[in-house]
């Protein structure tokens, strides 16, 4: 008996976009990340009009990427990439105090896919191409990125929880404890804003870069 194909990945395509072409699709991904940082650990009480403000950035810098999961004419993933160098001071200067220069950084920002999605390897490929673009730019050290930190005894920790520490260091990546920022946003419940721990995994790319880890 033939396998049947599953419906949820056979029409699925990934794909960088780059500069001005990530304007149209702006909106969708504002409102997915949205959706999906409600979830654990997250639990954002997003903004549509700050998120897209936030996203517009990416398309001011042409060394940037976002990676787009297509279902049809939905967008059913997204993962942001761009040169540290282009971040706020609470992204580089973390790095600078660690001794790495954020010029030799490539930043990546979020993975983020919607949960029917999930577990059949978009998120890998999001790595791969956020790295693909970054060795086409080239001069890069490390690729990094940062992961907000929730205590293992959280009560809202809901009981199907997967942590993504296993699949990261498959792909790479290594939490390093003494690098790390906080950012704020407010979360569910919140009346205002509060800042969260965030802790850096970084990827070296070099022997040299290796050897500082």
């Amino acid at each position: 008996m033939m396998a049947q194909e599953d419906p949820h990945i056979s029409s699925i395509t990934i794909a960088p976009i780059t500069g001005p072409e990530l304007l149209a699709k702006l909106p969708a991904v504002a409102a997915l990340r949205i959706e999906v940082f409600r979830e654990y650990p997250y639990l954002y009480d997003g903004d549509l009009e700050y998120e897209t403000r936030y996203l517009r950035t990416y398309a001011e810098h042409l060394d940037s990427v976002i990676v787009l999961a297509m279902d049809g004419d939905q967008v059913i993933g997204a993962s942001t990439a761009v040169p540290m160098r282009h971040a706020g001071a609470d992204i580089c200067d973390p790095f600078r105090a660690y001794g790495i220069d954020p010029e030799r950084v490539f930043y990546l920002g979020e993975s983020i896919i919607l949960p029917p999605y999930r577990g059949r390897g978009i998120g890998a490929r999001f790595f791969e191409e956020r790295e693909r673009h970054a060795e086409r730019l080239g001069g890069f050290d490390y690729h990094a990125f940062c992961a907000v930190e929730r205590p293992r005894d959280d009560p809202r920790i809901p009981i199907n929880y997967r942590y993504l520490h296993n699949f990261w260091n498959r792909c790479g990546y290594h939490r390093v404890p003494g690098l790390y920022t906080s950012f704020s946003w407010r979360e569910i419940g919140e009346i205002q804003e509060s800042p969260k721990p965030m802790v850096f995994w970084l990827k070296p790319m070099t022997d040299e870069a290796r050897a500082t880890l």
